[in-house]
C-alpha cells in the first residue's frame, strides 16, 4: 500500500494520545497529502460530508512478530483478550481506523488540498493509507453491543492548571490540552502520587502529578 498523506497533530510522541478517536473533539489536526495526491479533484465532493474514516499505520508499533492475545489498557493491563477482540496497535498488520470530524478543506499553493479535522487520536506524522467519507445511515449502529468496552473507560480528573502556566500555551490549544489531561494520559497500571509525568504537546512539555482524582500541572516548558 502507498502512503497517500500524513496527519499533523500536537502529539510528537505516543504518550497522552486519546485512546479512541472523537473522545476529545477540541483536538485539532490537519491532513497533508503526498505530492502524488495533491490534486483538487481527488477531494471533490468531500465538503458535503461532516466526518471521515482514516485508515492509517501504527508506525510506532511495527513488529516482526505478533501475539494472538494482548492486554487492553482499559482492563488494567492484567487481563488478556484476543487481539482481534481489541483495538490494540500490536497486530499482524499495524493498521488503525479512526473517525474524525471535517472542520474545513483549504487549498494551499504548495500543499494542494489540506483537510483540517478534529477529534483525531493519531501521533504527529502518522502515515495515512486511505480516506473515506463517514456515512451515518450505514456506519452508525446505535444498537451495537461493545463487549468489555461498552462504557467509557475514563473517569475524568479534576485538573489544576495554574493560570500563569496556562498562559504559556496558545489560546486555541488550551481547551484540547486540558481535556487530554482530564482524561488521564498515564498508563492504567501507574498510580504513584509523587511521580512527575511529562507530556509533550505541540512545542510544550507539560509536567504534572496525579493524586487520586486530582491532576496538578507543575510546569510548562517551551
Amino acid at each position: 500500500m502507498k502512503t497517500i498523506a500524513h496527519i499533523e497533530t500536537d502529539f510528537p510522541t505516543k504518550f497522552g494520545i486519546p485512546r479512541q478517536s472523537g473522545i476529545i473533539a477540541s483536538l485539532q489536526g490537519r491532513i497533508v497529502f503526498e505530492p502524488e495526491y495533491r490534486i483538487a479533484e481527488a477531494v471533490r465532493g468531500l465538503e458535503d460530508f461532516s466526518h471521515l474514516w482514516l485508515i492509517w499505520e501504527f508506525s510506532e508499533a511495527v513488529r516482526q512478530k505478533w501475539s494472538p492475545t494482548v492486554r487492553p489498557p482499559r482492563l488494567g493491563g492484567n487481563v488478556r483478550k484476543g487481539v482481534f477482540a481489541t483495538r490494540s496497535p500490536f497486530r499482524p498488520n499495524p493498521i488503525g481506523l479512526s473517525s474524525v470530524k471535517i472542520e474545513k478543506i483549504e487549498t494551499d499553493p504548495k500543499l494542494g488540498p489540506v483537510i483540517y479535522v478534529s477529534g483525531a487520536d493519531l501521533m504527529d506524522g502518522t502515515p495515512i493509507y486511505d480516506i473515506k467519507p463517514y456515512i451515518a445511515y450505514t456506519d452508525c449502529h446505535p444498537e451495537a453491543i461493545s463487549g468489555f468496552a461498552s462504557k467509557p473507560a475514563e473517569c475524568l480528573l479534576e485538573v489544576d492548571f495554574p493560570e500563569a502556566m496556562l498562559q504559556k500555551v496558545e489560546p486555541e490549544k488550551r481547551e484540547g490540552l486540558k481535556a487530554v489531561l482530564a482524561h488521564d494520559p498515564r498508563p492504567r497500571y501507574q498510580d504513584d502520587p509523587e511521580r512527575i509525568y511529562g507530556l509533550s504537546f505541540g512545542p510544550w512539555e507539560i509536567r504534572f502529578k496525579v493524586d487520586g482524582t486530582k491532576l496538578a500541572v507543575v510546569s510548562v516548558v517551551n
